[in-house]
């Protein structure tokens, strides 16, 4: 199901707001809990594609059996671009549309993984951690890119890391899921720990650099996009929410 949302009327519209917005909520997020075993369960993949001529953003909630990783649900939201491109802001683009998702699912989400960074963020705190204070769900972060942090090459077998780090800090890790082939960006967000971040990361990597999760919720919510755009326009995808 589709479901149409206009922007919160007590969004931020401005860059010092929406700072305050993260100042006020960081403090919330939750780091001493272990998380969901992985491969029980449920675990959801959201993510957006945008169509900036036409003032368009859809989102997609895809739910996986942990286990098994067949679909179990899915949902789409459509709304308008809530937020201007700001690097460090982005998820004020994207949180209001995947609420929305998240909502329409008939079922619990369980574990959500985003296409982006959680504690991995400037000021630690990027969708995953946003999105996981607000809803009160596990969730984490799986980038493609390190943003701008540094890490060692990790060692060439599936499941090798090295810390992602911000100066001396970790701010997640870099996780091989495939042999030999780029690691993805992994980062805490709310209510689990990094090891189990990692863990549930590979559980979702049986066959692909990326989640099945988010390989999912990127296929949907650009479907979703072109149909409700009807093919035209600048489709693009919000890869590495900040």
């Amino acid at each position: 199901m589709t479901t149409t949302v206009p922007v919160p009327d007590d969004w931020p519209v401005t860059e010092e707001q929406a700072r305050a917005v993260q100042d006020a909520l960081r403090a919330r997020v939750v780091l001493d809990e272990a998380g969901p075993p992985p491969g029980t369960g449920h675990v959801t993949g959201v993510d957006v594609a945008y169509d900036d001529e036409r003032d368009v953003v859809a989102a997609a909630a895809v739910v996986l059996d942990a286990a098994s990783l067949d679909v179990v649900a899915e949902a789409t939201a459509l709304g308008r671009i809530s937020f201007p491109y700001v690097p460090g802001l982005l998820a004020f683009r994207e949180i209001p549309t995947v609420l929305a998702a998240l909502d329409a699912l008939p079922c619990p989400p369980g574990l959500v993984v985003c296409d982006g960074y959680g504690l991995a963020h400037p000021r630690r705190f990027g969708l995953a951690a946003h999105l996981g204070v607000l809803t009160g769900l596990p969730t984490i972060g799986v980038a493609k890119n390190p943003f701008t942090f540094t890490y060692a090459d990790p060692d060439t077998p599936r499941g090798s890391s090295a810390p992602l780090l911000d100066g001396t800090e970790e701010v997640g890790r870099a996780l091989r899921t495939r042999d030999g082939v780029k690691p993805v960006f992994v980062s805490v967000g709310h209510r689990i720990t990094l090891d189990g971040a990692c863990a549930h990361t590979l559980s979702l990597t049986p066959s692909h650099r990326l989640p099945e999760t988010t390989r999912r919720a990127d296929a949907l919510c650009r479907r979703a996009l072109r149909e409700a755009t009807g093919g035209g326009g600048d489709l693009s995808t919000a890869s590495e929410a900040i």
